[in-house]
């Protein structure tokens, strides 16, 4: 069974940065899949699709963090990270990783970001 872990969040003030962390645990051939969503969800709302990198390398990401966050992937240790720069009070959320459709369903317990002075 397969499993991603999200870590890396924490407090920081506007303007600050973090840097998001997500590794599989576990077994399985999902462990094969190198692509990767970030998704966040802040009380109230829905949860929203932040970035995602593709098998090949390519990203995509939500208006609301274009030019502030980057998403990354080291092979070798099959980890996806989410640079997150220039935060802003409305990035406060917990986020959640996990594989792409049809293959999702595997994200963790989320890491909480919050942004605050």
């Amino acid at each position: 069974q397969v499993q991603l872990v999200e870590s890396g969040g924490g407090s920081v003030q506007p303007g600050g940065s973090l840097r998001l962390s997500c590794a599989p645990s576990g077994t399985g051939t999902l462990l094969r899949i190198s692509a990767r969503d970030w998704y966040r969800q802040a009380p109230g709302k829905q949860r929203e699709l932040v970035a995602r990198i593709t098998s090949g390398g390519s990203t995509n990401y939500a208006d609301s963090v274009k030019g502030r966050f980057t998403i990354s992937r080291d092979n070798a240790k099959n980890t996806v990270y989410l640079q997150m720069n220039s935060l802003k009070p409305e990035d406060t959320a917990v986020y959640y990783c996990d594989f792409p459709r049809p293959y999702n369903g595997y994200w963790g317990q989320g890491t909480q970001d919050t942004v605050s002075s």
